[in-house]
């Protein structure tokens, strides 16, 4: 099945703890239907000090499901994502404005 959400797309948070926080896409699972999210759903992850590392508190960005991720269009507002054919290419398109997304 196409993905409808991408690297590099910029997704807004639909539910959970960090419900309205806005990012773009670094990684996503398809096989686990999640996605990370640069700046949301920041886990602290506490790790021991090594001769190469220091060690400490450090911030770790941990997925978020892919079902409560909405895509942000043009104007700044959360749309669905359709596709549809044009010419002979498969391109995705916002269902609120039908604008195309540039992948």
């Amino acid at each position: 099945m196409a993905a409808k959400l991408r690297k590099g797309d910029k997704v807004v948070v639909l539910a959970g703890k960090d419900k309205g926080k806005e990012g773009t896409i670094a990684s996503v699972d398809p096989q686990a239907g999640k996605a990370v999210v640069d700046g949301v759903n920041v886990a602290i992850r506490h790790t021991r000090q090594s001769q190469t590392s220091q060690g400490g508190r450090l911030p770790k960005a941990v997925p978020v499901d892919l079902s409560n991720l909405a895509l942000l269009d043009k104007n700044g507002k959360a749309t669905r994502v359709g596709f549809r054919m044009e010419g002979d290419k498969k391109v995705r398109f916002a269902k609120t404005t039908g604008n195309v997304i540039d992948a």
